[in-house]
């Protein structure tokens, strides 16, 4: 990896919910990584964002993970993972599935769609940021992540 891209990470979290996005970001500043939190708060916006489509999105970073919630809105979690993941230009980036359920139903869906991971939402605030520290430490500290996934 290159010292840039060692000393700094873009996140993409997609989320709806603005208090469920809110807390997401405090957990990530929070678990001391030199991160750039974005959001996007429906499938439209997460891929106008990733594609780059648009004038708020003209220059925007390739993010090196996304924290994706499967209960959304509009198209759900699991339909924008599969559209991620069929995507010739997105599919190398990683995304970890972040969401209340722990239905073994949407687990198996989410890792048979392309997840890299399932963390599922604690209601302990502290336990949550202790599970987003812990995602941090392996995708920022033990996973290479290509220099330009696209």
């Amino acid at each position: 990896m290159s010292e840039s891209r060692a000393s700094f990470f873009n996140i993409l979290v997609i989320e709806d919910e603005p208090g469920e996005a809110r807390l997401m970001r405090l957990a990530l500043q929070k678990s001391g990584f030199p991160l750039e939190v974005h959001h996007a708060s429906d499938d439209r916006e997460a891929l106008c964002f990733l594609r780059r489509e648009g004038a708020p999105f003209d220059g925007v970073p390739r993010p090196d993970l996304i924290l994706l919630d499967l209960k959304m809105t509009g198209q759900s979690g699991l339909e924008l993972l599969a559209t991620l993941k069929l995507d010739e230009r997105l599919r190398a980036i990683p995304v970890v599935v972040v969401t209340a359920s722990g239905l073994e139903a949407d687990v198996r869906a989410a890792y048979q769609r392309g997840a890299a991971g399932y963390l599922a939402k604690s209601a302990d605030f502290n336990e949550f940021i202790a599970a987003v520290c812990k995602l941090g430490q392996y995708w920022f500290g033990r996973v290479r992540l290509p220099e330009n996934p696209a």
